[in-house]
């Protein structure tokens, strides 16, 4: 059996305020399209149809080639918006599964029994519902003696007793195909001149046939969302789902809801996450690595038993066994090698750290290599732009770099050889060899 997903992405979210089309509105740095896009891959290996409009262009660079697109010119409703998606599918599909973007939290495993319903049903749909004392404006869910839905009353045309009802419609659908085309071809105009996709309810209901429904299990998929308000809550809720999900594969959270764990980020097992902890992008920590509290690493790559105390990492690399924080700041291009210590007020970028560098507090490296073993003391500076263009600095295995030393670059230090404190080098240093003072001289051969 073809099983087919359409989702419902044309509208413009007037009620967010905002110059970003709803469904693109990020959700743990994804968009709320995105989400959707990724539950109803679950159903089917069809591509989805996508139903565009407002942000069509926005929407189509979010997604790219994982959906067909329909453009909805005129937004006349959900019965036309999945009107339009008919030339694309007609004679192609045997269930139609309906949702909509803007409902992230919905699971791919909700949608698949639904589908699952659905194919048991006798009659031509099964839609979603929720049972919850909040209405939230959805529309009460009326079922038969038989457990069948007779009619959905949207909230603004309940009467007393049907506001009672706290069986609510959540907007997620599955039709046999060949009975939607027809149908939405009969949906009565409403008084707002819009053509609604609930109305085939009543359709199939006159006809005699029966109309399905589960209840979900979980709230939290129900969240809608059509302010920013909402948007917190849905960012709540799947930040929860996502913390949980690593949990579940042994890391420890200190403090799940103040953690934020980006969608595509991996941990390895009994790392632990302090409070305050942002981990973004396509990121990826170890096992047994302490992260935070305080620290944000984005697109970043951490070996194993890593400590990052109250740090800001971006599109760095870091191997085994480093060390670095409080305060301390990678940029992109930044490698550390295994055993690197990283103090206080630090920052690195463009650069290579050798096995077991230390590097200490107040200190810069820019486009730089530093041999193994080497110590760069305290409030070092590689002085690698000129104004117009970058230099580099190449350090020696086992150097040491006194405190307060300018390495003016370009720049060669051999091995083994060292720098008195305060010292400004201008010209390269070869190994075995003490410079001191400003400019820096070479005053000694270490290895006599």
């Amino acid at each position: 059996m073809k099983i087919t997903s359409i989702i419902l992405a044309a509208g413009q979210g007037t009620r967010m305020k905002s110059e970003l089309p709803k469904v693109l509105h990020p959700v743990c740095g994804k968009p709320m399209v995105w989400h959707a896009l990724q539950a109803a891959r679950v159903v089917s290996e069809e591509t989805p149809v996508m139903v565009i409009g407002h942000g069509a262009q926005g929407v189509r660079e979010a997604i790219g080639d994982a959906a067909k697109y329909v453009i909805q010119v005129e937004r006349l409703g959900t019965g036309h918006a999945v009107q339009q998606a008919e030339s694309a599918l007609k004679d192609d599909t045997d269930l139609i599964l309906v949702s909509a973007a803007d409902m992230p939290l919905l699971s791919g495993d909700t949608l698949s029994k639904l589908v699952e319903t659905q194919k048991a049903n006798s009659g031509p749909m099964t839609m979603l519902t929720i049972v919850t004392d909040d209405p939230r404006g959805f529309g009460r869910v009326v079922r038969g003696d038989d457990g069948g839905v007779t009619a959905i009353v949207e909230e603004a045309d309940a009467t007393l007793e049907q506001q009672t009802i706290k069986e609510l419609n959540v907007g997620a659908y599955c039709f046999d195909a060949n009975w939607l085309w027809d149908a939405l071809a009969r949906i009565p105009l409403s008084a707002k001149g819009e053509y609604y996709l609930t109305d085939t309810v009543g359709l199939a209901v006159e006809a005699g046939l029966r109309v399905a429904a589960i209840m979900l299990e979980d709230a939290v998929e129900a969240i809608g969302v059509n302010t920013r308000i909402h948007l917190s809550e849905a960012e709540a809720g799947m930040r929860l789902r996502v913390n949980r999900r690593h949990m579940l594969n042994g890391v420890t959270f200190i403090d799940p809801a103040s953690s934020y764990i980006g969608m595509d980020v991996k941990i390895g097992q009994d790392s632990v996450i302090q409070p305050n902890t942002f981990l973004r992008g396509e990121t990826k920590i170890g096992a047994g690595c302490e992260i935070g509290p305080n620290t944000i690493i984005t697109d970043c790559e951490v070996g194993d038993r890593c400590i990052i105390l109250s740090s800001v990492l971006e599109k760095a690399i870091l191997e085994d066994d480093v060390d670095m924080g409080p305060f301390a700041r990678l940029r992109k291009g930044a490698y550390l090698s295994k055993g690197v210590h990283m103090g206080n007020f630090g920052e690195v970028k463009d650069s290579v750290l050798g096995e077991g560098v230390k590097m200490g507090h107040f200190s810069y490296i820019g486009n730089a290599n530093i041999g193994a073993e080497t110590n760069i003391g305290a409030g070092t500076i590689t002085c690698n732009y000129d104004g117009v263009n970058k230099h580099h600095t190449e350090i020696g295995k086992e150097v040491f770099i006194g405190s307060d030393t300018m390495l003016i670059a370009p720049l060669e230090i051999g091995d083994r050889a060292r720098t008195g404190a305060g010292a400004v080098v201008t010209k390269n240093v070869k190994e075995d060899t003490l410079v001191v003072g400003m400019p820096a001289r070479a005053i000694r051969n270490l290895k006599k």
